[in-house]
């Protein structure tokens, strides 16, 4: 039985929910509890001399998982020679030792450390002809029958709710088959083959059938990218559409997800509607908020029978009329606003966001990306430029694999030509030109770029995100580039965060000694690089908590291109004029290499200054329906007390 250490939730607080869930504080805490089951279950097999067959499945949300899984095998003995597998699905056509191939994947994270036997874990092939592939799928569940079934299957879950690749449209009584691989699914794996077009079409997939004929199923699902499909496989209507939701219809299955996950099922996101809640002040905006912005009203216009015909009679009770509580979270709605994001000299600022004094504070931006300070916060960080602060931004990774190779090409190329020009002889720079060129022409789909590509594409960004810094008025002394470890490897998967990356975080912080640190706070993906970057900050502002300098830092989270803080959760909104949305594009545009077709565009078409210009048009729409001010665009942060 998985027991979480937050999650006390009972069966009636879950009545909006048709999947048993357990929501952990995060993946890891999580991952150590499935695998702690797992455990349990192979060794009670073992003490009755019976195999234990796992149904496994590969991405980024089993990783922690089998993580643990090993350490139980390395430092307390759990032998896996019981232990039979069945892994859910292989892109097709794919080569085994490929750095995408799931045997690759499985090979490296599980089975080469721990002692299950080779021929006992079966992972679909990707070298069949297409004549073969239908025997080979039958013949595949045939050993899943024979061994009397799965008797514990693992899932992840996609963002259109595919769960192994039975994508949307899949049959509950599916079998293992041949898939075309949906666009979504594709552009979500894109990433890791350097794009899309380098992206298999097809996969080879356990059915739905089998699925959910195992004797028990977990489902694993971390981060805020995956909330929405969450709600919707389990409170939603069972449809192939959402093949998850399929789970309803199971025995024996529980959904495992952190906090972030959850945060959109109903007892989490509106639990007024499931139980008698104190009504703090954190809830009562959320509630506010939300339903003026469901019933389409400005917040003053709500009137009581609003509030009790939508599940907030209890509110009404406890602070009503709905006037007084109206005007309450208007005005802490419009104190939220802010010209000044560095404090507003010589005012008062009771209820501003930020500190009028000192007047001039000295504010420290860390972008994950050579790119994400402008993306994210432009507007922000050339107004506290021109306020007169003392601003700092350190760019925390290259993000050299973001370069395309032929912009590669086309940088150390000009050093020759610039090197011919003006009569510079370097063999160095010729022989590095052709060893970039002879590797490009060569490289295969998702190989690790040799150093020196990587070295090029990392001084292309560089370059670029110097002269946004340079558009925004900042001297070079204020520009730092640290070059974390962790992200060093080449290749999408990146080192976990280790103790050099929280140290020149920390030596960083401690030299400049900030009034105000700036930092994104995106939590789509656990193991992004943005939320590993943001692990190094907090961990390096924890440790230096005792320093005197650091009662007057605060840290405000922004967010990057991909989302928006909700409008419950802002602290500060900056507002921006159309001129100053248009500076901001203006200072995007340095990042050339970012533009016109990028390397990891993801699911949204835009490109990084159309996403910004909306998502921030957006911000400010809503403060308009909610019946404030009207403004071009805003930028939207939230404090992190530490």
């Amino acid at each position: 039985m998985l027991k979480s250490s937050i999650d006390k939730a009972t069966g009636f607080e879950k009545r909006f929910e048709n999947i048993d869930t357990v929501v952990f504080e995060n993946s890891t805490e999580a991952s150590k509890a499935v695998a702690k089951q797992i455990a349990a279950l192979i060794k009670s097999k073992q003490e009755n001399n019976e195999s234990c067959v796992l149904g496994l499945a590969t991405g980024s949300s089993p990783k922690g998982l089998y993580a643990e899984l090993v350490r139980l095998h390395k430092e307390e003995g759990l032998s896996f020679k019981n232990v039979i597998t069945f892994n859910l699905d292989e892109y097709y056509p794919m080569e085994p030792d490929s750095v995408n191939s799931y045997v690759r994947f499985m090979k490296e994270l599980l089975m080469d450390q721990v002692d299950i036997l080779p021929e006992n874990y079966h992972i679909p092939d990707g070298l069949l002809t297409k004549e073969e592939i239908a025997d080979y799928c039958a013949d595949y569940e045939a050993k899943i029958e024979a061994l009397g079934g799965i008797d514990l299957q693992v899932l992840g879950i996609g963002a259109n709710g595919h769960i192994g690749f039975n994508e949307s449209g899949s049959l509950q009584n599916s079998k293992t088959r041949l898939v075309a691989l949906d666009h979504i699914t594709r552009v979500a794996a894109s990433k890791d083959f350097f794009g899309l077009n380098n992206t298999p079409r097809t996969a080879i997939t356990l059915g739905v059938k089998k699925i959910m004929e195992a004797k028990q199923v977990i489902l694993l699902a971390w981060g805020e990218g995956k909330a929405d499909v969450v709600r919707k496989s389990v409170e939603g209507e069972v449809t192939n559409r959402i093949p998850a939701s399929f789970l309803q219809e199971h025995s024996n299955v529980v959904f495992v997800l952190d906090k972030e996950a959850s945060s959109k099922l109903t007892r989490i996101n509106r639990p007024w509607l499931v139980e008698k809640i104190v009504w703090t002040d954190k809830l009562t905006r959320k509630a506010v908020l939300g339903l003026a912005l469901d019933l389409k009203k400005p917040i003053l216009m709500l009137t009581d029978a609003d509030y009790i015909e939508n599940g907030m009679s209890d509110l009404l009770a406890d602070s009503g009329p709905a006037y007084d509580i109206n005007i309450k979270i208007f005005n802490k709605l419009q104190n939220t606003i802010t010209g000044w994001p560095g404090g507003k000299p010589n005012a008062d600022d009771t209820n501003r966001p930020e500190r009028a004094e000192p007047a001039r504070k000295r504010v420290l931006i860390f972008s994950p990306h050579p790119d994400d300070d402008i993306i994210s916060m432009g507007g922000t960080f050339m107004r506290l430029q021109q306020q007169g602060h003392e601003v700092h931004v350190a760019y925390q990774t290259s993000g050299n694999i973001a370069v395309a190779d032929d912009e590669a090409l086309r940088f150390a190329r000009f050093v020759i030509d610039y090197n011919e020009k003006f009569g510079i002889k370097s063999p160095e720079a010729d022989n590095i030109y052709q060893k970039a060129v002879t590797f490009l022409i060569n490289k295969k789909n998702s190989e690790i770029d040799i150093p020196e590509v990587r070295y090029i594409k990392g001084l292309i960004r560089k370059g670029e995100a110097r002269s946004t810094s340079h558009f925004v008025g900042l001297p070079d002394e204020q520009i730092h580039f640290m070059e974390l470890p962790f992200y060093e490897t080449g290749t999408i998967e990146k080192k976990p965060i280790g103790e050099e990356d929280i140290q020149l975080t920390m030596a960083l912080i401690e030299k400049i000694k900030p009034h105000q640190i700036y930092a994104a706070g995106d939590l789509a993906d656990p193991h992004g690089t943005h939320k590993v970057c943001l692990d190094a900050i907090f961990e390096a502002v924890k440790a230096l908590k005792p320093k005197p300098f650091m009662d007057d830092c605060w840290l405000w989270l922004y967010r990057g291109a991909w989302q928006e803080w909700g409008i419950d959760e802002v602290e500060m909104a900056v507002p921006m004029s159309p001129d100053q949305v248009l500076a901001k594009r203006h200072g995007i545009f340095k990042h050339q290499s970012q533009k016109d077709g990028v390397v990891f565009q993801g699911s949204d078409a835009r490109e990084f200054w159309q996403r910004a210009e909306d998502r921030n048009a957006e911000t400010a729409e809503l403060y308009n329906q909610l019946g404030l001010s009207r403004y071009a665009a805003m930028e939207a942060f939230v404090r992190w007390h530490y």
